[in-house]
C-alpha cells in the first residue's frame, strides 16, 4: 500500500469506530433533556477522568505548545505543565465539587442555568450563556485549526486544509447530535486511550529518529543554544509568568464543557479519583509536547511566527513510517473531536436551557434537544468561517479565550462559597472583568509586567465584592435550595 493509502485506511478504521460509540450511546439514551445532555448524570471515574482528560487536550496541547516551544524553548514547560498539573485539580475540588453537589440539588444542566438559579437571577444566565459562547468559538476554531494543519501536511495537501476542517466538523456533529452527552464521553475514553498511547510512541520514536535523546539535545545546543534555558524571555518575567500561571489554572474550570463534565459523574468517588489522576497524566503529556518543539527548532529550523504550529506534523512526517503517521492523524482527530463534540454540546445545552426554555417555559424536552442541535449547527458554521480567516496562531487565539473564561471565576467562587453573593454583584464581576480585560490587551506592552488577565481578574474580583455588598442576596430559601442549609443552623 502506499503511504496515503495506509493513512486514509488508519483514519477511516478510527471514525468508523467513533460513529459506533455514538450510535452505541444513542440506543442507550433516553429521550429526557438531562439524559441527553449529561448522560443520566450516570459517569464513573474511567470516563470521568477520560472525558475531563480528553476534552482538556487540544490541538493547543500537541501543536500549539510545541510551537511555543520552538520560539521559547524548555521554560515553556515550567510556564505551564507543573502550574496546570496542581492548578487544574484544584480548581476541580474547590470549585468543581461544589458545583457538582449544587447542580444535582437544584437539578442544573448547565453552568449558566446553575448559576442563574443560585443567584436568583435570568439576566446572569443570558450573561453567562452569551460569554460562554464569545470565548468558546475561538477554542472551537484552535481545534479545527490543528486539524486542518496536521492532515494537509501528512498527506501533502492530497486532503487540503479546508477540506479537513470541514470533514471534522461534520463528523463531531454527527455523532454529537445523535449520540448525546454518552455519544461524547465513551467516545472520549477511546480518543483519549488513542491520544496518549500516540505521544508516548511518538516521543520516543522521533527521539530514536533524531539519534537518541543525547543526540537530539546535542543537536539543540548547537543549532539554538538558548533554547534549552530559560533566559531572559519577556515571557518568562516574574509577572507574566505569574499571570500565565494564574490563567491557565482557573481557566479549565470555567471551561462550560469540562464543569458539564463534572456535573455528569455519578459520585463524590469518580470526582476525587480524577484529581489524583490529572496531575501526573498532564506531566506525560506535557514533557513530550515541549521536547516536540525544542528538537524541532535544531531538525527543521526556519519557521516563523504561527508556521511554527505545524511542526509536530512535519516531525512526525519526516520520522514515523506511514503506519505511525496514520495513527498521528487519527490522534490529532482524538484530540480535536474530544473537545469540541463537548464545546458543542455543552453550548447547545445552554441555547436550549437558559435562553429557548426561558423564553418558552412549556417546551417539552423533545423541542429542547432539537434547538440545542440547530445551533450546534450554526455554531460549526460559524467555527469554519473563522477557521478560513485564520486569525492568529493556535496558542494566540487560546490565550484570548482562557483570558476571558478567567474573567467568570469570581462568580462561580463567590455563588458557590459566599451566601452574601448577588446577581448584581456577578453582573457587575463579569461585565467589568472583561472592560478592563480588553481595555489592557490593547495597551501596547504589559502594564506593570502583569498580563491582562490579572488586571482583569482582580476588576471582576472588586466587582463581585463591591457589587454584592451594595445589593440584597436572594431569599434565604433559594440560597438553601441551591448550597443547603447553612453550617451551624437546625
Amino acid at each position: 500500500m502506499s503511504t496515503g493509502a495506509i493513512l486514509l485506511t488508519v483514519c477511516l478504521v478510527y471514525l468508523v469506530v467513533v460513529l459506533a460509540i455514538g450510535v452505541l450511546a444513542y440506543r442507550r439514551t433516553g429521550s429526557s433533556s438531562e439524559e441527553y445532555f449529561l448522560g443520566g448524570r450516570s459517569a464513573r471515574t474511567v470516563v470521568v477522568f477520560m472525558a475531563l482528560l480528553g476534552t482538556n487536550v487540544t490541538p493547543f496541547v500537541i501543536m500549539g505548545i510545541p510551537g511555543l516551544a520552538y520560539h521559547h524553548g524548555v521554560g515553556v514547560f515550567g510556564l505551564n505543565a507543573s502550574i496546570v498539573a496542581l492548578g487544574i485539580p484544584w480548581t476541580f475540588y474547590a470549585i468543581g465539587f461544589p458545583a457538582w453537589k449544587a447542580a444535582r440539588r437544584l437539578g442544573a444542566i448547565t453552568p449558566a442555568e446553575l448559576f442563574s438559579e443560585r443567584l436568583a437571577s435570568p439576566a446572569l444566565g443570558g450573561l453567562l450563556f452569551v460569554a460562554f459562547v464569545v470565548y468558546t468559538l475561538p477554542y472551537v476554531v484552535t481545534s479545527v485549526l490543528g486539524v486542518g494543519i496536521a492532515v494537509s501536511i501528512l498527506t501533502h495537501d492530497v486532503v487540503s486544509f479546508e477540506l479537513a476542517a470541514a470533514l471534522i466538523l461534520v463528523v463531531t456533529i454527527g455523532y454529537t447530535a445523535v449520540g448525546g452527552m454518552k455519544a461524547t464521553m465513551w467516545t472520549n475514553v477511546f480518543q483519549g486511550a488513542v491520544f496518549l498511547g500516540l505521544v508516548v510512541v511518538a516521543f520516543f520514536a522521533i527521539a530514536h529518529g533524531l539519534g537518541g535523546f543525547g543526540a537530539a539535545t546535542r543537536a539543540v545546543r548547537e543549532a539554538v543554544p538558548e533554547l534549552l534555558s530559560k533566559g531572559d524571555r519577556p515571557m518568562f518575567a516574574p509577572g507574566a509568568w505569574a499571570s500565565w500561571g494564574l490563567a491557565i489554572s482557573l481557566t479549565v474550570i470555567a471551561f462550560p464543557h469540562m464543569m458539564v463534565r463534572l456535573f455528569a459523574a455519578r459520585d463524590v468517588t469518580a470526582l476525587k479519583n480524577s484529581c489524583r489522576l490529572y496531575p501526573p497524566v498532564l506531566v506525560l503529556l506535557w514533557l513530550p509536547a515541549v521536547m516536540f518543539g525544542v528538537w524541532g527548532a535544531a531538525a527543521i529550523p526556519g519557521l516563523e511566527g504561527r508556521a511554527s504550529d505545524a511542526i509536530f506534523p512535519l516531525l512526525v512526517q519526516e520520522y514515523l513510517g506511514p503506519v505511525l503517521q496514520g495513527v498521528t492523524l487519527a490522534a490529532v482527530l482524538a484530540a480535536v473531536m474530544s473537545t469540541i463534540d463537548a464545546q458543542f454540546l455543552t453550548l447547545g445545552s445552554m441555547l436550549s436551557r437558559d435562553v429557548v426554555r426561558r423564553l418558552a417555559p412549556r417546551i417539552d424536552d423533545r423541542h429542547e434537544v432539537a434547538w440545542g442541535r440547530v445551533f450546534v449547527l450554526l455554531l460549526a458554521v460559524a467555527t469554519y468561517g473563522v477557521v478560513l480567516w485564520r486569525p492568529a496562531s493556535i496558542f494566540g487565539i487560546a490565550s484570548f479565550s482562557f483570558s476571558g473564561y478567567v474573567m467568570l471565576v469570581p462568580t462561580m467562587w463567590g455563588a458557590l462559597h459566599w451566601r452574601r453573593a448577588t446577581a448584581l454583584g456577578a453582573i457587575a464581576s463579569v461585565l467589568v472583568g472583561n472592560a478592563v480585560l480588553l481595555a489592557t490587551m490593547a495597551l501596547p506592552t504589559p502594564l506593570l509586567g502583569l498580563l491582562p488577565v490579572a488586571w482583569g481578574l482582580m476588576a471582576a474580583i472588586v466587582a463581585f465584592v463591591v457589587g454584592s455588598w451594595l445589593t440584597r442576596p436572594p431569599a434565604p430559601a433559594v440560597i438553601e435550595r441551591a448550597l443547603g442549609p447553612e453550617r451551624g443552623s437546625t
